[in-house]
């Protein structure tokens, strides 16, 4: 074997493992501190990109977690409004059947009358009530123009809202918000000779009579019922159409709270399947961050040594 000082071979090699071993301790230490396993792309390309995705669609759940809860709150404001509503027909009812008291004189069942016309004005003035700027009741097919809706109708009469329930969007489930149909639910035909449901422009008050009506002095369509003009079965049909509508938002937020648990969880896994692409392994990190010390002293060590061995040149000098 031939011995030179030119070149320290020994020394450029233990050089070269002290540089490896420095620059992985450095990266040991940063992941532990970092808590992550992936710093560069280079550490895993693939994982990386994986996990870039999976980070984007667990931050899309939590926007589609909020829709959900803000459409539950919708919801709670429409029923609330649908439960008052029913209560105030509740109370038009009992005062039609007062009204049929022999004991009352004409002017008992005028003073009956003025209610039940004052309550006709609250049940339109109810039927304009918003979330937020957002009506909780259609009347037209579409927001802006369309049919106008019919209550207990065709699909293509309804008015929805589109809610997206997943990370995908538009090309994901949607779920149908009901904008329920209150003002056609207010309004009956009796012109079959039972009552029915009909649209709320078709009123006429002697056939179709309305139920809702926007000012105490309308004239034609727009004129307000008399306790004599409705009998007792209308009211039960009426009373029915409202809790039916209760009866659809009941179903709504059900379908919303089973969509939000759903939406958590699939959040909540998608964060672990990141998890375990891109955080660090701590126990075993803290492992290879001892042994990468030791190696670093060691082949520092070792080049110390190697620079050393020229000096037998020296010897062979004298």
């Amino acid at each position: 074997m031939a011995f030179n000082i030119n070149t320290n071979t020994a020394a450029a090699k233990a050089g070269y493992f002290l540089s490896r071993n420095n620059e992985n301790l450095n990266k040991s230490m940063a992941r532990l501190a970092s808590g992550k396993r992936v710093l560069d792309p280079s550490d895993d390309a693939g994982g990386l990109a994986v996990a870039m995705k999976l980070q984007s669609a667990a931050t899309r759940l939590v926007g589609t977690r909020s829709n959900i809860q803000n459409a539950m709150s919708y919801l709670e404001v429409q029923d609330g409004v649908l439960e008052t509503i029913g209560e105030l027909v509740d109370r038009m009812s009992e005062i039609r059947a007062l009204a049929n008291d022999v004991m009352k004189n004409d002017e008992d069942v005028r003073t009956y009358n003025r209610e039940f016309q004052d309550l006709q004005v609250q049940l339109f003035d109810m039927a304009q009530e918003k979330f937020n700027d957002v009506s909780l009741f259609s009347t037209t097919t579409s927001k802006i123009g369309g049919n106008e809706v019919l209550f207990d109708g065709s699909f293509s009469q309804d008015h929805t809202i589109d809610l997206y329930i997943s990370e995908d969007g538009e090309s994901g489930p949607i779920l149908s918000i009901h904008k329920a149909m209150l003002l056609s639910a207010l309004t009956v035909s009796i012109s079959t000779g039972s009552p029915s449901n009909a649209m709320y422009g078709m009123a006429d008050q002697s056939q179709v009579l309305r139920f809702a009506n926007p000012v105490i002095g309308g004239v034609g369509q727009d004129a307000l019922l008399n306790l004599t003009d409705v009998s007792i079965g209308v009211f039960k049909q009426v009373l029915q159409n409202i809790a039916a509508l209760r009866s659809q938002n009941g179903a709504t937020m059900s379908r919303l709270e089973f969509s939000g648990d759903h939406v958590e969880r699939k959040r909540n896994n998608i964060i672990s399947a990141h998890s375990k692409i891109m955080d660090v392994d701590m126990a075993a990190e803290s492992t290879n961050l001892a042994k990468h010390n030791v190696l670093v002293q060691s082949s520092a060590s070792m080049l110390t040594q190697a620079n050393m061995i020229t000096e037998m040149a020296l010897v062979l000098l004298r």
